[in-house]
Protein backbone atom coordinates (compact mmCIF):
# COMPACT_ATOMS: atom_id res chain seq x y z
CA UNK A 1 0.00 0.00 0.00
CA UNK A 2 2.81 2.46 0.37
CA UNK A 3 4.49 2.26 -2.51
CA UNK A 4 0.69 2.54 -4.07
CA UNK A 5 1.02 5.93 -2.14
CA UNK A 6 3.91 6.83 -3.31
CA UNK A 7 3.14 6.50 -6.77
CA UNK A 8 -0.02 8.20 -6.34
CA UNK A 9 1.43 11.11 -4.78
CA UNK A 10 4.02 11.55 -7.28
CA UNK A 11 1.36 11.16 -10.40
CA UNK A 12 -0.56 13.86 -8.32
CA UNK A 13 2.32 16.41 -7.52
CA UNK A 14 3.60 15.67 -11.20
CA UNK A 15 0.26 16.59 -12.71
CA UNK A 16 -0.36 20.10 -10.30
CA UNK A 17 3.27 21.21 -11.53
CA UNK A 18 1.73 20.75 -14.96
CA UNK A 19 -0.82 22.52 -14.74
CA UNK A 20 1.05 25.24 -12.97
CA UNK A 21 3.56 25.39 -15.42
CA UNK A 22 1.18 25.61 -18.13
CA UNK A 23 -0.60 28.53 -16.41
CA UNK A 24 3.07 30.44 -16.14
CA UNK A 25 4.39 29.11 -19.03
CA UNK A 26 3.66 32.60 -20.96
CA UNK A 27 4.21 35.17 -18.73
CA UNK A 28 7.77 33.45 -18.01
CA UNK A 29 8.32 33.77 -20.95
CA UNK A 30 7.67 37.45 -21.92
CA UNK A 31 9.66 38.26 -18.56
CA UNK A 32 12.29 36.06 -20.14
CA UNK A 33 12.16 37.91 -23.57
CA UNK A 34 12.06 41.49 -22.21
CA UNK A 35 15.19 40.72 -19.63
CA UNK A 36 17.20 38.12 -21.97
CA UNK A 37 18.76 38.31 -25.71
CA UNK A 38 16.21 35.84 -28.06
CA UNK A 39 18.98 33.17 -27.81
CA UNK A 40 18.99 33.33 -23.85
CA UNK A 41 15.10 33.57 -23.55
CA UNK A 42 14.46 29.75 -24.13
CA UNK A 43 17.00 27.60 -22.01
CA UNK A 44 16.23 29.50 -18.93
CA UNK A 45 12.46 29.09 -19.72
CA UNK A 46 13.29 25.26 -20.08
CA UNK A 47 15.32 25.53 -17.13
CA UNK A 48 12.61 27.07 -15.01
CA UNK A 49 10.05 24.69 -16.22
CA UNK A 50 12.42 21.76 -15.21
CA UNK A 51 12.84 23.69 -11.93
CA UNK A 52 8.91 23.99 -11.24
CA UNK A 53 8.60 20.18 -11.84
CA UNK A 54 11.79 19.15 -9.72
CA UNK A 55 9.75 22.10 -6.94
CA UNK A 56 6.68 20.67 -7.27
CA UNK A 57 7.19 17.08 -7.08
CA UNK A 58 9.79 17.44 -4.17
CA UNK A 59 6.96 19.73 -2.43
CA UNK A 60 4.04 17.14 -3.16
CA UNK A 61 5.77 13.88 -2.47
CA UNK A 62 6.58 14.49 1.54
CA UNK A 63 8.27 10.98 1.40
CA UNK A 64 9.38 12.29 5.29
CA UNK A 65 5.86 12.15 5.96
CA UNK A 66 4.43 9.31 4.35
CA UNK A 67 7.42 6.93 6.14
CA UNK A 68 4.44 6.77 8.60
CA UNK A 69 3.19 4.33 7.04
CA UNK A 70 5.77 1.82 6.99
CA UNK A 71 7.68 2.97 10.42
CA UNK A 72 5.48 1.67 13.45
CA UNK A 73 5.20 3.81 16.30
CA UNK A 74 6.08 3.58 19.97
CA UNK A 75 3.61 0.72 20.32
CA UNK A 76 4.75 -0.98 17.56
CA UNK A 77 1.71 -0.19 15.50
CA UNK A 78 1.66 0.41 11.87
CA UNK A 79 -0.92 3.09 10.29
CA UNK A 80 -3.38 1.42 8.56
CA UNK A 81 -4.37 3.72 5.27
CA UNK A 82 -7.96 3.95 5.06
CA UNK A 83 -10.06 5.98 3.00
CA UNK A 84 -9.52 8.87 5.13
CA UNK A 85 -5.86 9.04 5.28
CA UNK A 86 -6.00 8.66 1.25
CA UNK A 87 -7.91 11.84 0.53
CA UNK A 88 -5.67 13.81 3.66
CA UNK A 89 -2.41 12.69 1.90
CA UNK A 90 -4.11 13.43 -1.94
CA UNK A 91 -4.94 17.17 -0.40
CA UNK A 92 -1.45 17.48 1.36
CA UNK A 93 -0.22 16.37 -2.09
CA UNK A 94 -1.47 18.99 -3.90
CA UNK A 95 -0.96 21.49 -1.76
CA UNK A 96 2.38 20.88 -1.13
CA UNK A 97 3.50 21.08 -5.03
CA UNK A 98 1.20 24.29 -5.20
CA UNK A 99 2.92 26.28 -2.02
CA UNK A 100 6.48 24.99 -3.77
CA UNK A 101 5.94 26.21 -6.66
CA UNK A 102 4.37 29.21 -5.77
CA UNK A 103 7.19 30.16 -4.34
CA UNK A 104 9.65 29.74 -6.08
CA UNK A 105 7.77 31.47 -8.79
CA UNK A 106 7.38 34.51 -6.24
CA UNK A 107 11.22 34.46 -6.18
CA UNK A 108 11.64 34.53 -9.54
CA UNK A 109 9.32 37.39 -10.40
CA UNK A 110 10.58 39.21 -7.64
CA UNK A 111 14.46 38.96 -8.88
CA UNK A 112 12.45 39.70 -12.29
CA UNK A 113 11.31 42.51 -11.26
CA UNK A 114 14.61 44.11 -9.87
CA UNK A 115 16.18 42.64 -13.47
CA UNK A 116 13.70 44.82 -14.99
CA UNK A 117 13.99 48.04 -12.95
CA UNK A 118 17.68 48.12 -13.64
CA UNK A 119 17.54 47.14 -17.46
CA UNK A 120 14.69 49.62 -17.66
CA UNK A 121 17.10 52.17 -15.71
CA UNK A 122 20.09 51.59 -18.19
CA UNK A 123 17.48 52.23 -21.19
CA UNK A 124 16.04 55.47 -19.45
CA UNK A 125 20.01 56.67 -18.58
CA UNK A 126 21.21 55.85 -22.46
CA UNK A 127 18.20 57.83 -23.64
CA UNK A 128 18.71 60.42 -21.59
CA UNK A 129 22.41 61.14 -22.29
CA UNK A 130 23.16 60.07 -26.15
CA UNK A 131 26.93 59.60 -26.70
CA UNK A 132 27.81 61.28 -29.63
CA UNK A 133 30.09 58.78 -31.78
CA UNK A 134 32.76 60.43 -33.94
CA UNK A 135 32.26 64.18 -32.57
CA UNK A 136 34.28 66.67 -30.94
Amino acid sequence: MFVTLLLITFIIAAATSTVAALLFSKPVKKILGRLVTEDLAPPWQRYLLFAIYVVGISGGVRVWEIEKYITPDKEGKLLVLNSDRWIIEIYKTVIGALQSVAWMLLIFFLFALIAYVVVRGLELRRTANPIEKGGK
